[in-house]
């Protein structure tokens, strides 16, 4: 493998004046490539550390070539460099690629070669996905950051009403923000004794989330004026826009606005046999934060606190057919025209009409 390297950091080789396709498994330390050159032939295979100096010195002398890695943690910031040294990267959807993932001959050699053969023959049996940018990466950071907090801040509450109902005493109910260490007063001594230092921590995570709050609704004002147009939904508060913008990164690589409920795998599965055509749960593709926020919106829009809209109407009127899980799949379809809506006004920049279709049906009724 050293012999490789060497080759590729002189620039020397038989691949010169060829087309070079290359497959790269990542790694946490090193990463595997396996070069193919043209007709397929394997030319080479080696091994560079996963850090930008490493792949600099492995692909910066080589010709501008097809370089497929799979997603991964550190498939963004690979991407874009190696995008830097001139390269076509194809960024291959982990879970799709059914020839590597059920593999029953798995190792990074072969994962490498097998990348560089699918991408010579046709990428788009990769599945291929699009990583956002560095500016993006680093806003929607600070988005997962605080999604972090939250659920820490969740963890500890939970823990806090579990351990006083074990005791024979109750918290009140409230807002997880309004848990502070002056609320243990209404505990007995023992009990605030003992999770008095639980009570402080959820004030501090509280305390941290409200940072990024304020962070966020900068963020948006700054550098993302579409956020104010999506913000029109009611339902639709700062952190849902800004987590959808920065998500979808740019609305118009969707051919149509429906795309965007199967992006975020808020769509009913399928598995079509002749006449069979069970009815499947939704695929859960995608990105699972943004596919949550959008679920949050939506329970909101039909929640008691939710305005009268053509989109609410709808959903209650799906919830009342019925059935067990009735409320729970009109939810997940709100969701799902939520995030189509959405694009149409990111894209289109119409003004939000609330009740369109509603006016629309007494105009043609009149």
């Amino acid at each position: 493998m050293k012999k490789h390297s060497i080759r590729i950091k002189n620039g020397k080789g038989d691949w010169e004046g060829k087309k070079l396709t290359i497959g790269m498994d990542l790694g946490d330390r090193t990463s595997r490539y396996c070069v193919l050159d043209q007709e397929g032939e394997v030319l080479f295979e080696g091994s560079a550390a996963t850090t930008q100096k490493g792949l600099s010195e492995a692909f910066g002398a080589l010709p501008p070539s097809r370089i497929a890695i799979e997603t991964g943690q550190h498939s963004p910031w690979v991407s874009r460099h190696l995008s830097g040294l001139g390269h076509e990267v194809i960024v291959a959807h982990a879970q799709n690629v059914r020839l590597i993932g059920e593999s029953t001959r798995k190792d990074d050699r072969l994962d490498a070669k097998t990348l560089a053969r699918l991408a010579r023959i046709d990428p788009a049996l990769l599945s291929p996905v699009r990583h956002r940018s560095a500016e993006a990466q680093v806003h929607l950071t600070r988005i997962r950051a605080r999604a972090v907090l939250v659920g820490a801040r969740t963890a500890l509450v939970n823990a806090i009403r579990g351990l006083t109902k074990a005791y024979g005493e109750r918290l009140r109910k409230c807002h997880p923000e309004q848990i502070r260490k002056e609320l243990a007063a209404e505990l007995s001594s023992e009990l605030r004794t003992a999770l008095e230092p639980l009570f402080q921590e959820v004030q501090s995570l509280t305390e941290r989330i409200q940072h990024y709050d304020r962070e966020i609704e900068k963020i948006a004002k700054l550098h993302y004026p579409e956020v104010a147009r999506l913000q029109q939904v009611n339902g639709v508060g700062t952190l849902i826009a800004l987590t959808y913008v920065l998500t979808v990164d740019d609305p118009h690589r969707f051919g149509k606005s429906r795309d965007l409920g199967c992006y975020i795998g808020l769509r009913p599965g399928r598995r079509n046999s002749g006449n069979s055509q069970p009815q499947l749960h939704i695929s859960k593709q995608g990105n699972r934060y943004l596919r949550t926020m959008m679920v949050q919106g939506a329970h909101y829009i039909l929640g008691p606190f939710g305005k009268d809209s053509d989109l609410r109407r709808w959903g209650l009127k799906l919830a009342q057919r019925g059935g067990r899980n009735a409320k729970k799949r009109a939810l997940v379809a709100v969701a799902r025209k939520l995030a189509v809506l959405l694009h149409k006004l990111w894209v289109s920049g119409e003004v939000y009409e609330p009740l369109r279709n509603h006016r629309e049906e007494e105009r043609v009724a009149a």
